[in-house]
């Protein structure tokens, strides 16, 4: 479960952020999360659960947004939208495809209590 050691490393981020600004408490965080990044959303929220515990996130609730794969076609230019692994194209079936988006893990927000 490399998800516990991903929540470790986002720790330490808001840690910081929190400290930088004297905030009392992390309130809220948001996540994007890719189909394609090698976390499962699911696992991160029970790592937060688990290690917020103890620390100034303790009462803070944790949202993850699903970013779906986003791919071009570059020979026929078809935009494909997935939530599983594409390896053709729907349109023209060439595997000549270029990942616009679904790979990311992004702190995309953290709410602070000041």
């Amino acid at each position: 479960m490399h998800e516990l050691s991903l929540i470790t490393n986002l720790f330490d981020i808001l840690e910081k952020q929190a400290n930088d600004k004297n905030a009392k408490k992390i309130v809220h965080v948001k996540l994007q999360v890719g189909v394609l990044s090698g976390a499962v959303p699911e696992l991160l929220e029970s790592a937060f659960d688990i290690y917020k515990k103890d620390t100034i996130a303790r009462e803070a609730a944790i949202t993850i947004e699903k970013v779906p794969l986003k791919m071009d076609c570059k020979d026929c230019k078809a935009e494909l939208i997935s939530n599983d692994y594409i390896l053709t194209c729907s349109q023209c079936g060439s595997s000549n495809l270029k990942t616009i988006a679904g790979t990311e893990l992004i702190l995309e927000k953290i709410e602070l209590e000041i």
